[in-house]
């Protein structure tokens, strides 16, 4: 290999003379090689693209969950805020409801039959309709 390599100067055509007096097979080698990484870098740069689309893909998916969840749970902090009126008006309903009934009561104008009624304002929970009935839903209901 030292045969290849001539000792002078280093001189333009001394450079010429060296590539010329390469081996054919290196010189493909070579040629090989440099094709090869080219075609590696293609394949890397596409490849970082595609993770660079994709991570753009998973932000927007990700942006529509956070929506999702943020517009879900004004809903139902909106229906939370309207279940505790609610609640509110019927605890207050029902003390009027004790209060008319100690007074009809306390009068004497109330027969004790009627104070044997079961009131479903005092006990909410307990539904007027057997287990059997179905309840009824909308099947828009979860739609955001």
């Amino acid at each position: 290999m030292s045969n290849l390599w001539p000792t002078g100067s280093s001189s333009t055509s001394e450079g010429d003379l060296r590539f010329a007096m390469m081996d054919e097979k290196k010189r493909k080698r070579m040629i090989s090689n440099r094709e090869s990484a080219r075609r590696s870098r293609m394949k890397k740069q596409k490849l970082v693209q595609n993770m660079a689309e994709e991570i753009n893909r998973l932000q927007m998916a990700n942006k529509d969950i956070v929506n999702k969840i943020d517009s879900t749970a004004q809903v139902y902090m909106m229906y939370k805020a309207e279940n505790d009126v609610l609640r509110a008006q019927e605890m207050e309903l029902a003390e009027r409801l004790r209060s008319l009934n100690d007074i009809l009561k306390n009068s004497g104008m109330m027969d004790e039959e009627i104070l044997e009624l079961p009131d479903p304002l005092l006990r909410p929970w307990q539904l007027p309709f057997t287990a059997q009935q179905p309840i009824a839903a909308s099947s828009g209901l979860f739609h955001f």
